[in-house]
C-alpha cells in the first residue's frame, strides 16, 4: 500500500456494525425471560456492582408491571407509550432520583434488546431525564446531628455498635453499603483514617475525627468481641449483627430510622442524610470542593456541586467578607 492509499484509508469513516435482524414478536412471558437475560448481562459482562444490578433489576420489574397493567408489548411501544410509563412512575409517587434511574435503566434495557436483534430503534433515548442537580438534599443542622449521634443509649442492646455506626456515617460521609462492607483492616484509628470501598470497587481514604475514633474504639474493646463470638469463624467486618455476621445495609437503614424517630428528626431521614450533612458541613467549614469530591468518592465534581446550593450561610459570609459594599 502506498503512502497516499494509507492516508485515504485513515480518512475513511469506520464501518457501522450491523444489528442482527429483528426477531419475531415476543409472546407470553418472553419479555420476562429477556429481562432476566438483561440482568445476567449486567452482572456477568458489564461487571456492575451487586447493588447496582439489584436496582436495575427492580426497575425492569416495575417496567414489566406497567406493561402488564397497560396491556402493552415491548415491540409495539412508541414514544407516547414510554411517556405514559414515566407519567405512571410519577403517579406511583417515586422520588425524582428513582424516576431518573428508571429512565436510564430503560435505555440500557432497550440497547441490550438492540444488540440481541429484538429491537431496531431505541425509543427510550428520546426520554428526557430529571435535572437531579437542581434538587436540594435534606441536611440536618449541626445541633440535630449532635443529638442524633447521642441517640443510642446504654439501655439499647448494642448501643456502642450503633453509636460507632452513626459516628462513622457522619464522620466519613460513607454510603450505607460502604459502611456495611468496612473491614477491621480498613480502620486505622492510630493514624486517624479509614479506607472505604466505593462504587466500582474504587477505594478512597477518608479521615476520622476524634469523636468517631473514640466511638469505634469503645465498640471494639467492649462489644464487638461478644458479637463476634456468635459467628462460626472470626468475622472480618467491623460492624457485626447479633449473630456475628456483617451488619447489612438494610439493618443500618432501620437503625438510622429508629434513632431519628427517637430524637424527633424528620421521618425522611436515612443514612444518606448523614452523608449530605457531612458534605454540607465540611464545605461550610471552608473545605475545597475538590477535597469534598474526593472524600465522597464522586466520579464527577458536578455531583458534588449540589452541596454548594445547600449552605446559604457560607455564601452570605463570603459576600460580607469580600464584597466592598456588603
Amino acid at each position: 500500500m502506498t503512502n497516499d492509499q494509507g492516508r485515504m484509508a485513515l480518512k475513511m469513516p469506520p464501518t457501522k456494525p450491523k444489528l442482527k435482524p429483528v426477531k419475531p414478536k415476543l409472546r407470553g412471558d418472553d419479555a420476562g425471560r429477556w429481562a432476566a437475560a438483561f440482568v445476567d448481562y449486567l452482572r456477568s459482562e458489564c461487571h456492575l456492582a451487586d447493588n447496582t444490578v439489584v436496582a436495575y433489576q427492580r426497575d425492569v420489574r416495575r417496567f414489566q408491571q406497567w406493561l402488564s397493567s397497560a396491556g402493552k408489548q415491548i415491540l409495539g411501544l412508541n414514544i407516547r407509550d414510554l411517556s405514559d410509563f414515566v407519567a405512571w412512575l410519577h403517579a406511583e409517587e417515586l422520588a425524582p432520583a428513582s424516576i431518573a434511574r428508571h429512565i436510564v435503566t430503560l435505555r440500557m434495557f432497550f440497547r441490550y434488546l438492540q444488540l440481541e436483534g429484538i429491537l431496531r430503534d431505541n425509543l427510550a433515548e428520546l426520554l428526557g431525564s430529571q435535572k437531579l442537580w437542581e434538587r436540594v438534599p435534606v441536611v440536618l443542622s449541626p445541633q440535630m446531628v449532635a443529638r442524633f449521634l447521642e441517640a443510642p443509649r446504654p439501655y439499647d442492646a448494642f448501643w456502642r455498635r450503633d453509636r460507632a455506626m452513626l459516628e462513622l456515617l457522619y464522620a466519613t460521609g460513607c454510603r450505607a453499603s460502604e459502611l456495611s462492607n468496612l473491614r477491621m483492616q480498613d480502620i486505622h484509628l492510630a493514624d486517624g483514617f479509614c479506607m472505604c470501598q466505593g462504587k466500582g470497587g474504587k477505594q478512597r481514604l477518608v479521615p476520622l475525627g476524634r469523636a468517631a475514633r473514640e466511638a469505634v474504639l469503645e465498640y471494639i474493646e467492649n462489644e464487638r468481641s461478644n458479637l463476634a463470638a456468635h459467628a462460626p469463624s472470626p468475622p472480618e467486618w467491623l460492624l457485626l449483627s447479633r449473630r456475628g455476621r456483617r451488619l447489612r445495609r438494610e439493618a443500618i437503614w432501620e437503625l438510622v430510622k429508629r434513632y431519628a424517630a427517637r430524637v424527633g428528626a424528620p421521618p425522611s431521614i436515612s443514612p444518606h442524610t448523614l452523608r449530605h450533612s457531612f458534605a454540607t458541613h465540611v464545605l461550610a467549614g471552608g473545605a475545597d470542593l475538590r477535597q469534598v469530591q474526593e472524600m465522597l468518592g464522586h466520579a464527577s465534581i458536578q455531583t458534588t456541586q449540589v452541596y454548594t446550593h445547600v449552605d446559604q450561610s457560607r455564601l452570605k459570609k463570603v459576600h460580607r467578607q469580600f464584597h466592598p459594599r456588603a
